[in-house]
């Protein structure tokens, strides 16, 4: 499967099932090839070291308002 997604302003925060402390992720907002709307919860993103990353850390701070949709995620959306 492949998706696009885009970073939007909203944080949440997720308490891991275990009890441990919660994981503050970036909600990002796309769809698959086949046009389903998806959204992700992406606590960290990284590019190699190797590479020039001024572009990348520059677009990294671009967001978006989250759509109406995202709201809430139910725990079985969550792996």
């Amino acid at each position: 499967m492949k998706i696009t997604i885009e970073s939007t302003s909203r944080v949440v925060e997720i308490e891991p099932a275990e009890g441990g402390p919660e994981i503050r992720c970036r909600v990002w907002e796309g769809h698959t090839e086949s046009g389903i709307a998806v959204q992700a919860l992406i606590p960290r993103i990284a590019a190699s070291q190797t590479d020039d990353l001024r572009q990348f850390e520059a677009e990294l701070q671009e967001t978006k308002a989250p759509s109406p949709g995202v709201q809430m995620f139910p725990m079985r959306m969550i792996l």
